[in-house]
C-alpha cells in the first residue's frame, strides 16, 4: 500500500510539473506582441515588394486621371453573349480618330464563347492615347490579353446596376492574374460590391462592401489562405455622414490583430490571445465623421508594447503604405478593365 501511495505521489508529480512547464511554454512572454508585429510587418513588406515587381500590378496603377471617354451611357443589358469573340487592337492612322468610338480600334477576328481584348499593354497603360495613333505604335504587338469568362452590365442608372465582370489576364502570353467584380446597386437593397485580383505570383488583394444600417467595408491582402494584411469597417449609418458613424475597426497584419470597439476600448491580440498589458491610441489627422479613416489614408495607430516602448503602425510598414493605398484604391474602380471591356461592351450594345 505504501508503494502505491509513492507511485500516485510521483505520478501527481509529473503531472503537476508537465502541467507548469506547459504553462509557462503557451504563456504570452513579455516581447510577444513586438516580435510578432515585428515579423508580421516584414512579411507584409516582403509580399508588397513582390506584388509592385509583377506587371499587373502596373495595370492596376492605372488611375481615373487617365480617363477614357467614349459616348455617353443610357440604360443596357449587355449579356456576355453579346460580346463574346476576339478582338484584336488595330489603331487608326487618322486625326480624327480621337472622336471614334473604341469598337472602331478592335477587328474581331475569331468566334469564341468567351469575350477576348488583345491589344498593346503600352497602349492600356496610357489610355489617353489609345485612340491617337502615334509613329512608335508601329512597333507595338498585342501583348496584352484580358479574356472575359463571366459577364453582365444591366445598367439602369448610377443607383440601379448589376455588373459582373470575371476574366484571366496575360501578359506576353505568360498568365499575370485574374480579376472578379461584382456590384449590384439597387434603390431597394443597396449596395454589394466585391472584386479581387489574384495575381499570378500567389497573392490576392480584396476589397468588399455592403451598405444597410450597419456598413461592412473591408480591405484584405491574401497569400494562399494566410492573411497578411486586412482593414475592416463597420459604421452606423447616419444621415449627417457621408461614411456614417464608425462603430468598429479591425486592422489585422499576420497573427496580429487590433480592435477598435468604441473611442476608448482598443484591444490588441495576437494569434487571437488579449494582450491585456498593451495599449493603443489610434491617430486620425481628421476627426470628422465625412472621411473615410485607414491606414492608407489620415489614420494611424500608436502601440505601446508589454515592455513600454512605443511604435507606429505607419513605421512598420511605411515602405509598403503608398503601394497599399494604390491596390484599395484600383479595387475600388478597376479602371483598366472600364476602360476597354466596357466601352467596347457598350459600343456593341448601342451599333456604334
Amino acid at each position: 500500500m505504501k508503494n502505491v501511495a509513492i507511485r500516485l505521489s510521483g505520478i501527481f508529480l509529473v503531472i503537476i510539473l508537465f502541467l507548469s512547464c506547459t504553462k509557462t511554454e503557451t504563456s504570452t512572454t513579455p516581447a510577444a506582441l513586438k516580435d510578432a508585429l515585428s515579423v508580421s510587418a516584414q512579411n507584409l513588406n516582403t509580399a508588397m515588394t513582390d506584388i509592385v515587381s509583377s506587371q499587373a500590378f502596373q495595370l492596376l496603377s492605372v488611375s481615373s486621371g487617365t480617363t477614357l471617354k467614349s459616348a455617353t451611357v443610357y440604360t443596357s443589358n449587355i449579356p456576355l453573349d453579346l460580346v463574346k469573340g476576339v478582338y484584336d487592337y488595330k489603331p487608326l492612322k487618322t486625326a480624327a480618330s480621337r472622336s471614334y468610338p473604341l469598337i472602331q480600334f478592335f477587328t474581331k477576328t475569331a468566334a469564341t464563347s468567351n469575350m477576348v481584348v488583345n491589344m498593346p499593354l503600352k497602349k492600356l497603360q496610357d489610355p489617353r492615347n489609345l485612340r491617337t495613333y502615334l509613329t512608335a505604335d508601329s512597333a507595338l504587338t498585342n501583348n496584352f490579353s484580358m479574356t472575359v469568362t463571366d459577364y453582365h452590365n444591366n445598367y439602369n442608372s448610377y443607383h440601379d446596376y448589376d455588373y459582373v465582370n470575371v476574366a484571366n489576364i496575360s501578359i506576353d502570353k505568360t498568365a499575370a492574374g485574374s480579376l472578379n467584380i461584382k456590384s449590384l446597386v439597387s434603390p431597394t437593397t443597396g449596395t454589394q460590391y466585391a472584386s479581387q485580383f489574384a495575381f499570378a505570383n500567389g497573392y490576392t488583394a480584396k476589397y468588399a462592401y455592403t451598405s444597410g444600417d450597419t456598413i461592412v467595408s473591408s480591405f484584405t491582402i491574401v497569400k494562399g489562405t494566410s492573411t497578411l494584411y486586412q482593414e475592416k469597417t463597420l459604421t452606423i449609418k447616419k444621415d449627417t455622414a457621408k461614411f456614417g458613424r464608425e462603430h468598429q475597426y479591425i486592422l489585422t497584419i499576420g497573427n496580429v490583430k487590433i480592435v477598435r470597439k468604441s473611442k476608448s476600448t482598443v484591444e490588441v491580440y495576437v494569434n487571437n490571445v488579449l494582450q491585456p498589458k498593451a495599449t493603443v491610441k489610434v491617430v486620425d489627422s481628421e476627426d470628422e465623421e465625412d472621411t473615410e479613416h485607414s491606414i492608407c489614408k489620415k489614420r494611424d495607430l500608436e502601440i505601446t508594447f508589454e515592455d513600454g516602448t512605443i511604435s507606429t503602425i505607419s513605421s512598420l510598414i511605411s515602405k509598403s503604405i503608398t503601394d497599399i493605398t494604390t491596390l484599395f484604391t484600383s479595387l475600388h474602380d478597376v479602371y483598366f478593365a472600364a476602360y476597354v471591356v466596357d466601352w467596347i461592351s457598350y459600343d456593341i450594345f448601342y451599333k456604334r
